[in-house]
C-alpha cells in the first residue's frame, strides 16, 4: 500500500462530500419513517432491514463512489467485496444505524458515513434527520454538532452516567458499580457514542460483535471531542480488516476510560 498520507485539505473535501451524501440519504430514509416500510430479515432472522435502508444505501453508494471511484466500499447493506482490502481509503457506511428503532417509529437513528484511511477514520458524519442533528469531524478538526464545537463532559467526583445493557451491570467490577448510574438502552450505537462526544453521558460499554459501520464515524467524532473508543486491551480500533466485527469495547472521556476498561474485564467472553 502507498504510505503517503493525503493532506488535511483532502479530508476536509471528503467531509463536505460525505455530509452532502448523508443528508440526501437521511432525507430519503425520513420519507419512509413512520409509514410502515417493507421489512425483511437477514442473518438468519436476527437482523431487520427495511426498504428505507436499501434506498439510503443506494444514494450513498451512487454519490460517494461517483465522486471517489478509487475509494473502497464497506456498507452494512452491500455484499462485502474483498477488493476494499487493497484500498488505502475506504467509505464505511451504515445507511440507517438503529434500524429497529426506525421500524418502531422511534427517532433515535442516524445515517453513519466515515472515510477510513490506512485503518483509521479521517472524516466522519452522523446525520439523525428525525432529531435534526448533524455530527461531524475530521482527524485535524473539531468535533461539531449542528455547526457548534462539542466536547466530552469533564470528569469529576459525581456519579458517572454510563449507557449499557441491564444484564451487563452485574458483570462490571463490584467497586466500580457504585460509581455508575445506568442509562437506558439507546437504539443506535453510533448515536450513543455521539452522546458521549457532546457530553450528555459519560461512557458506554459495547458488547462484542459490533461492526465497522456501526463505529467508524462515531469513533472519530468522539476522539476529536476528547474521548476515545478502545477495546479491553486499551487499544484503538483498526478498520477495514478482513473481519469487520469487534470484541467488547469501552468508550468514554479519555480520563475516565482506563477505569471503565478495568471494570469491564469481566465482560470478556460474554
Amino acid at each position: 500500500m502507498n504510505a503517503v498520507r493525503p493532506s488535511p485539505e483532502q479530508w476536509s473535501s471528503d467531509l463536505e462530500l460525505i455530509t452532502m451524501a448523508a443528508k440526501a440519504a437521511g432525507e430519503k430514509a425520513l420519507s419512509y419513517f413512520r409509514k410502515d416500510p417493507d421489512v425483511q430479515w437477514k442473518n438468519g432472522g436476527r437482523s431487520p432491514v427495511s426498504e428505507a435502508d436499501y434506498a439510503a444505501n443506494d444514494i450513498l453508494k451512487e454519490k460517494l463512489l461517483a465522486a471517489r471511484p478509487n475509494y473502497g466500499w464497506l456498507s452494512e447493506e452491500t455484499d462485502d467485496d474483498e477488493a476494499r482490502l487493497g484500498c488505502d481509503t475506504v467509505f464505511v457506511v451504515d445507511p440507517i444505524d438503529g434500524t429497529r428503532a426506525f421500524i418502531a417509529g422511534k427517532d433515535v437513528w442516524c445515517v453513519s458515513v466515515a472515510v477510513v484511511h490506512l485503518g483509521r477514520p479521517v472524516a466522519g458524519v452522523l446525520f439523525a434527520p428525525a432529531l435534526g442533528e448533524l455530527f461531524h469531524a475530521t482527524e485535524n478538526g473539531d468535533a461539531r454538532k449542528n455547526g457548534e464545537a462539542i466536547t466530552v463532559k469533564p470528569i469529576g467526583a459525581e456519579i458517572l452516567r454510563i449507557a449499557l445493557a441491564e444484564e451487563t451491570v452485574g458483570l462490571l467490577e463490584l467497586g466500580y458499580r457504585a460509581s455508575v448510574s445506568r442509562i437506558p438502552h439507546v437504539p443506535s450505537l453510533a448515536y450513543r457514542i455521539a452522546m458521549i462526544a457532546d457530553g450528555r453521558i459519560d461512557g458506554t460499554v459495547v458488547k462484542k460483535n459490533s461492526h465497522d459501520w456501526d463505529l467508524a464515524a462515531a469513533d472519530l467524532i468522539l476522539e476529536r471531542a476528547g474521548g476515545a473508543l478502545f477495546s479491553l486491551d486499551g487499544q484503538p480500533l483498526s478498520y477495514n480488516r478482513p473481519n469487520v466485527r469487534h470484541t467488547v469495547l469501552c468508550a468514554a472521556a479519555k480520563p475516565a476510560l482506563p477505569a471503565l476498561i478495568a471494570a469491564s474485564q469481566g465482560l470478556e467472553g460474554h
